[in-house]
Formats: C-alpha cells, structure tokens, sequence
C-alpha cells in the first residue's frame, strides 16, 4: 500500500510538509501587520504659541508662520490674546512659546523661572488714534500723557482696551505719568482686541491708543486717524520666550527653540522687514544681521 515507504516514513514527511505549511501561512499573516506598522506615520508635533492680537490683527502671522511650518512639519497653533494673557498661559504651561510686548512683564516672566532663553524679535510703535474732527485738539502733539490730559479735560470719549495687553499697559502708563486716573462716562472699557477696539472706537468716534501696525491693516475700513505719534514712551518692542519645560511636563521646547532660531534668523527678520502696508513697514526687525 505504502511502496517501498515505511508508514513511520512516510508519516514523518507529511508531518513536516505540515509543520512548514503551518510556518508560511503565519508568516504571510504577519507581513501586513508589519507592513502597516512600517507604513503608519507618527503625526508631526504641533507648537503652541500665545502671542498678542496686534500680531494676528495686522496680518504679520499669515506670512511668518507658514515658511517655518513646511520647512520643520510642525503646525503652530497660534493662541492670540493680550500679553498678560499670554504670560498666564506661559505660566500654567499651556503653551511652549510665547510672543508679546511687555518688557517689564517679559523680564519678570524669565526672572520667576517660568521663561528661557528669551530674545529681542522687532519693534513698532503706539499710535494715539480718534475722529478727524479731533474734539480734543491733541492733532500734533509730541507728548502722549499732554494728549491723554487734552483728552481727560475736554471729556472726549475714550476707549479702552482694559484687556492687561501690552497695549493697555502702555496705556495704563501714559495715564499715570500725565497724573490722572480715567474715570467717567467719557472713558469706556472694551476688553477686547486691538482690531475689535479699532472698529468700537471707530463707531463711537473716540480715542484710543494702538499699535501702528494694526493700524495700518486696517485705515482703508475706518474713519479714524493718527493724531499723536514720535514720543519715546510710546515704543513698542516685542519679544519671543521659550516656556521652560523643567516647570511642565509636555512642553515641547525643542520646537519653540526652532521657533525662535527662525524667528531670529537672516529669514525670519527679512519676512518681519519685508511685511508693509501701502508701503510702509509694519514692524521693524530688532536681530542685527
């Protein structure tokens, strides 16, 4: 029945044709398993940046954020707020990085630990801003806290942003230094942004105090004017702070030092530079090159 084959031998062979059938098919049920694991692609970090409304407002990000972007993978999810805002978020750790401008609140931020590795980005300025008309005479003045006073004085309406940005802080200045604390119906409080404060102040033909650049990105849609400018006290630099990872966990600090290595490099300051309105700069980029 068997040939010339014993039954032991012949048993012997079908076991192992088996024992290598059994061997192949879990070997070809493992390749996809292993082609999927190979194909599967982790999805690239993402950076949480917190920075100011006027950088967002004036259009500077929409150009900035997307070289930085294709050349590292990364996505920036941009949170933008006031500056006290954005040194909170720092703070609890919410970001990695953040851009705004408060000097003195930025220096703080880094002394308490908070920040590292801080570096000057670029620089515009405050603008005292309101109605054609000018009801409070300021038109022309090189002293901001003289127009503040004009302002005070003649009970022209002025809004506030009362957001704790860096632009109600200089704001919160320039009321000091001409010695007065705002008070009455003629002086209101937004809490909003500097584009949103633009627009309100706009509708109520009041004063307020902005940043150039936003400014700019927006006097084609508005009425009001630049009334106050050149006063020193109203300069405006920025900054950009890495949070410090040793104060969180999941701060992805590798990628807000590649943040500011690109904000701070020949290309970063020539987008900065090179980012005008009717064709006058926006922001001046602060890293000598």
């Amino acid at each position: 029945m068997f040939g010339k084959e014993s039954p032991m031998n012949l048993f012997r062979k079908v076991s192992k044709s088996v024992f290598f059938l059994s061997l192949l098919t879990v070997t070809l049920l493992a390749v996809p398993a292993v082609v999927f694991a190979a194909g599967k692609r982790e999805a690239p970090p993402r950076l949480r940046l917190a920075t100011t409304t006027s950088t967002e407002n004036s259009g500077l990000l929409h150009v900035l954020l997307p070289p930085f972007e294709r050349e590292t993978g990364m996505s920036v999810d941009v949170i933008a707020v006031g500056t006290g805002k954005a040194i909170t978020l720092g703070k609890n750790g919410d970001v990695d990085v953040i851009m705004v401008h408060a000097r003195r609140r930025e220096d703080a931020f880094v002394a308490a630990g908070y920040g590292i590795n801080r570096s000057d980005l670029m620089h515009n300025d405050f603008v005292i801003i309101g109605p054609p008309d000018d009801p409070a005479g300021i038109k022309g003045l090189t002293h901001a806290a003289e127009a503040f006073k004009r302002i005070a004085g003649t009970a022209s309406n002025f809004l506030s942003r009362a957001d704790d940005s860096g632009t109600n802080i200089k704001e919160k200045f320039i009321w000091k230094e001409a010695g007065i604390v705002p008070s009455g119906t003629w002086y209101k409080e937004a809490g909003q942004g500097m584009g949103a404060v633009i627009t309100m102040a706009n509708d109520m033909k009041a004063y307020t105090l902005s940043d150039r650049g936003t400014f700019l990105s927006m006097d084609n849609n508005i009425d009001l004017v630049i009334l106050v400018q050149g006063d020193k006290n109203l300069y405006n630099p920025y900054g950009v702070i890495a949070v410090n990872p040793k104060r969180h966990t999941g701060i992805h600090y590798k990628g807000a030092m590649a943040f500011i290595h690109y904000l701070t490099s020949k290309e970063g300051q020539d987008i900065i530079r090179s980012y005008k309105r009717k064709g006058q700069e926006l922001f001046y980029p602060d890293v000598l090159q």
